[in-house]
């Protein structure tokens, strides 16, 4: 899942690069086309206690590389403020006990579910934990509403990722039966994300 940098003032020269834009979507359960189990070890399981530190481990480890900086500039409150939203979950992949990637779920108006992040830090990519934790993420979207009492069934499943993303996260979403239905073209600075500390994914 792709994210929009900070836009620097206009006093500030900075280099911008063309950043392409796919959304796609799933407009029936039946839609999603699991990923086969990967390897004994790994699972999957909610937190479900709001945590900024957590959250914020989370996202720079896996973003580090892929210029994930939209929320480094957030204050705790504001951590948490997105972490207690009705219907939010962020759902997290572990191998043999240690956190491989995570999934945000973000429940919107109208029975449509975001995923608002997803992907695995560097060290746990390429090993078919990705598509099993995206295939577990959308089948908890389908059946957000059965955890949060009030809220409208899910009619629509969709995400949005970009061409600074990794080269397989297209093909994942396309895989697990997404569809896409809108491409544009944005301009984005060109900052460096440091990841949970500068260097960790070299």
């Amino acid at each position: 899942m792709s994210d929009s940098a900070h836009r620097a003032p206009d006093s500030v020269s900075v280099s911008v690069s063309d950043v392409t834009v796919w959304s796609l979507e799933q407009t029936s359960p039946a839609d999603l086309s699991p990923a086969a189990a990967p390897a004994d070890g790994v699972t999957v399981a909610r937190s479900g206690t709001p945590l900024p530190e957590f959250s914020r481990f989370l996202y720079t480890a896996v973003g580090g590389d892929v210029r994930w900086t939209d929320r480094l500039g957030l204050t705790y409150a504001q951590w948490r403020e997105i972490l207690e939203r009705p219907g939010a979950e962020t759902w997290v992949a572990y191998e043999n006990g240690t956190p491989a990637g995570f999934i945000e779920l973000d429940a919107q108006e109208g029975g449509a579910v975001e995923i608002a992040y997803f992907g695995l830090i560097p060290a746990f990519r390429g090993r078919r934990i990705g598509g099993h934790l995206l295939s577990y993420g959308v089948a908890r979207a389908w059946d957000l509403a059965e955890r949060h009492p009030g809220r409208k069934p899910t009619e629509r499943v969709w995400v949005h990722t970009c061409s600074n993303d990794g080269p397989h996260a297209m093909d994942n979403y396309l895989r697990r039966g997404f569809r896409l239905f809108d491409t544009k073209t944005e301009q984005e600075p060109e900052v460096a994300s440091p990841g949970p500390w500068p260097g960790a994914h070299a």
